[in-house]
């Protein structure tokens, strides 16, 4: 898409259309256009921080440019006291923009442990369902630069493998859903200046200067990293390598699968050959995670440390009959059979 394109678009309201006669604004719009790249219908994911902010205001300029739906939803989690209004504030702010939303509500008891996990999951959720509604299966996230930094660190922490790392991808499958974040090369001071720009506004959250969360401390250590010398660039270009081989390792875990299974669709029974449990554990491990997400029909896989003991109780010839994400895997002869719990 051409930037010059800006300048002749008439679909795009003037309060929008004046925007982007800044220069600095054009360049983060293209550098967006660029990583986006899809002529599908999409939603948005947004709350009043300045990262969701920018992107409500660079989809919504996206959408009108290329003809496609966009809705765009507000997750209020009802966490705390003043998110109601915090919630209704954005949506009249991007009211005025021309960027209508819909305010999705978390109801019911909150949890006291794992608070933010538990919220990011349950947002997904809601985003999912009200997405379907519209039979859209792109949802756009407002993840940049600085949450890959964040992320790789908090991965190590967990210890987490390779995948683990470089979790945080331009695009990830979740069931049906293609989550798609097209700010991930942005950096966070230019997602500041167009929120800034744009609507003159954006909600700082509390929880971000609130140590007892696991996110918080590592942001706080990578600014200290930072002064020490740590170069973003040269992180990316770590991560680069590392999705390099990232991707050999799913050529083989796709081989694995392709190769040494076989699926019974009127049954909903996946049968493994005994070959299937003769490759490097890695290839072994992703590929009986897939197979049982396959399935068991569930949007995430499952927790390794479970799947590390049942994949050591098959090389042992010690597995007996086993529940896991939705499924039952139990060896009938020779042979390891994963079907959906019923």
């Amino acid at each position: 898409m051409n930037l010059k394109n800006l300048n002749v678009t008439t679909k795009i309201p003037k309060i929008l259309k004046d925007k982007l006669k800044n220069k600095r604004i054009k360049q983060i719009y293209k550098k967006f256009d660029d990583n986006l790249d899809i002529l599908e219908n999409f939603a948005v994911a947004v709350s009043g921080g300045p990262d969701s902010l920018a992107l409500a205001f660079l989809a919504k300029i996206y959408s009108l440019k290329n003809n496609l739906k966009a809705k765009f939803f507000i997750v209020n989690h009802n966490l705390r006291n003043d998110s109601t209004l915090e919630a209704l504030k954005v949506q009249k702010i991007l009211k005025r923009h021309s960027i209508d939303t819909k305010i999705l509500i978390w109801k019911g008891k909150k949890p006291t442990k794992n608070v933010q996990s538990l919220a990011r999951k349950k947002r997904y959720e809601l985003l999912f369902e009200e997405s379907d509604k519209f039979k859209i299966n792109n949802v756009l996230i407002g993840h940049h630069q600085d949450d890959l930094l964040e992320n790789f660190f908090i991965r190590i922490l967990r210890g987490s493998g390779l995948k683990g790392l470089i979790s945080l991808d331009k695009k990830s499958i979740i069931g049906n859903k293609v989550l798609i974040r097209p700010l991930i090369n942005q950096k966070k001071d230019d997602l500041v200046f167009v929120a800034n720009f744009v609507f003159n506004f954006y909600v700082e959250d509390p929880s971000n200067s609130n140590e007892k969360f696991q996110r918080i401390k590592i942001r706080n250590l990578i600014s200290e990293l930072q002064k020490e010398g740590l170069d973003k660039k040269k992180f990316n270009n770590t991560i680069k390598n590392l999705k390099y081989s990232d991707e050999v390792i799913n050529f083989y875990v796709d081989q694995n699968l392709k190769k040494n299974t076989f699926l019974i669709k009127k049954k909903g029974k996946l049968i493994l050959k005994n070959q299937y449990f003769m490759q490097p554990y890695e290839v072994i491990f992703r590929s009986l995670s897939k197979s049982i997400k396959e399935i068991g029909k569930k949007f995430y896989p499952v927790r390794g440390r479970k799947l590390d003991r049942i994949i050591s109780n098959i090389q042992k010839d010690r597995l007996s009959k086993q529940t896991i994400g939705g499924c039952v895997i139990e060896r009938v002869s020779q042979t390891i059979i994963i079907t959906k719990e019923r």
